[in-house]
C-alpha cells in the first residue's frame, strides 16, 4: 500500500510539473495560443484513445484474475442455481456489449479523427440504422426482463406446499432473533407494543394466543437440509434487510408489516465446508490471520466457515456487526436440537416464578 501511494504521489507531482510547464509556455508572447487542435494533436489523442481501450480491458482481466476468488461459492439453496444462471446470462450479455461498443468507440475516435482538409459527412437521419440500434436493445432487454420476472416469480413463491418449516426472523438494532412456530407449525400473533422485557417477552408475543405457547425463540438459526423453510420477517425499529448470501436469499424487514421469503437448503454446513471454494477460502483467510498474529503478537483464532444471516441495509452505527449464525443439519440433528429448546410458554412460566 505504501508503494502504491508513493507512485500515486509521484504521478501527481509529474502532472503538476507538466501543467506548470504548459502555463509557462502559454505566458510567452511568441507562443501560439490557438485553441484549435492541429493534425498532430488529433493523432496524439487518437492513440491515447487506443491506450485507454487497452487499459479498460487490462483492468477488467486483472480484476477477474485477482478478485474472482472472493465470489460466492455454489449456491446452497434449491432456487440458487436459477438465480446464478440469471446473473451469468446478464453479465455475459453486458460484457459482450461492453467489449464490442468500447472497441468501436475508440476505433472510430482514431479512424475519424480531425485532419486538415477533411470534412465530416453529416446527414440528419438513417432509418435503417435507427431501427437496428433500437430493435436489438428492445429484444435483448425484453428477453432479460421476461426471464427475470419468471425466475423471480418462482423464487418468491411462498406457499404451504411440501409441509414447509415456518420461522420468523425478527430484526432490531443491532441483532437478529429467530422464532420457530413449534409443533403446530403456526406462529402466534405478535406486536412490538406487547414487548415486555421484565416478563422475558422480547418479541411482543400475544400471551393470550394459544398458537404462541409452543413457539421457540432462539439466537442461532438451525435449518434441516432438504426441507422448505418459509420465513416471515419483522422489524422493531428501522428498515433492515435479511440477507443470506450462500442461499441467494434477501428480503427487507419493514417496521409495521410482515414480509416473506422461502427457500430449501440443499447442503448441510458440514457438506459446504468440504466445497473446494470454501476450503480454499478458509485456508487463505487463516493464512492472513496467522501472519497478522505473528506480526502483532495478538492471538487470533482460526476461522471456520458457517452460513450467516446478515443485515444488508445500513441501519445504524453497529450495522456491520448485525449477523446470526446459520446451521444447516440433517433432519435427525435438527429434531434433537429443537427438542432441547424451551417453548415460549415455559419461558414465561419460569420468568413468573
Amino acid at each position: 500500500m505504501t508503494t502504491l501511494l508513493t507512485l500515486a504521489v509521484l504521478v501527481l507531482v509529474a502532472i503538476a510539473i507538466w501543467q506548470m510547464t504548459k502555463i509557462f509556455e502559454l505566458s510567452q508572447l511568441r507562443t501560439d495560443n490557438s485553441e484549435v487542435a492541429n493534425d498532430k494533436d488529433n493523432k496524439y489523442n487518437g492513440y491515447l484513445m487506443f491506450a485507454f481501450l487497452v487499459f479498460i480491458y487490462g483492468i477488467t482481466i486483472f480484476s477477474f484474475a485477482k478478485y474472482g476468488k472472493v465470489l460466492l461459492p455454489e449456491a446452497a439453496s434449491e432456487h440458487g442455481s436459477d438465480y446464478d444462471m440469471l446473473m451469468l446470462i446478464s453479465m455475459v450479455i453486458i460484457f459482450i456489449v461492453q467489449i464490442i461498443t468500447q472497441a468501436l468507440l475508440h476505433y472510430f475516435a482514431f479512424k475519424y479523427r480531425g485532419e486538415k482538409g477533411k470534412r465530416a459527412l453529416f446527414y440528419a437521419d438513417n432509418n435503417r440504422l435507427e431501427f437496428i440500434w433500437t430493435i436489438i436493445p428492445v429484444i435483448v432487454l425484453a428477453g432479460l426482463i421476461l426471464y427475470g420476472l419468471y425466475t423471480w416469480t418462482n423464487i418468491t413463491d411462498v406457499n404451504d406446499e411440501d409441509d414447509p418449516l415456518v420461522i420468523e426472523l425478527y430484526a432490531q438494532q443491532f441483532n437478529w432473533t429467530a422464532r420457530y412456530a413449534g409443533d403446530d407449525n403456526t406462529l402466534g400473533s405478535a406486536n412490538v407494543r406487547m414487548i415486555d422485557i421484565d416478563r422475558a417477552n422480547v418479541l411482543g408475543l400475544d400471551e393470550s394466543d394459544t398458537y404462541a405457547e409452543d413457539d421457540v425463540i432462539v439466537k442461532e438459526l438451525h435449518l434441516p437440509v432438504g426441507r422448505k423453510v418459509n420465513f416471515k420477517m419483522r422489524s422493531q425499529d428501522v428498515l433492515h434487510s435479511a440477507y443470506m448470501p450462500h442461499f441467494r436469499a434477501q428480503m427487507n424487514c419493514v417496521p409495521g408489516m410482515i414480509t416473506e421469503f422461502s427457500f430449501t437448503p440443499i447442503y448441510t454446513t458440514e457438506e459446504m465446508r468440504q466445497n473446494p471454494d470454501i476450503v480454499e477460502k478458509v485456508q487463505r483467510t487463516n493464512k492472513v490471520r496467522a501472519e497478522k498474529s505473528a506480526a502483532t503478537g495478538e492471538i487470533i483464532d482460526p476461522w471456520e466457515f458457517d452460513y450467516v444471516l446478515l443485515c444488508n441495509k445500513i441501519c445504524g452505527k453497529s450495522h456491520y456487526n448485525m449477523q446470526m449464525k446459520i446451521i444447516v443439519e440433517t433432519e435427525e440433528e435438527y429434531n434433537a436440537w429443537m427438542a432441547s429448546q424451551q417453548t415460549f410458554k415455559s419461558t414465561m412460566m419460569a420468568s413468573a416464578q
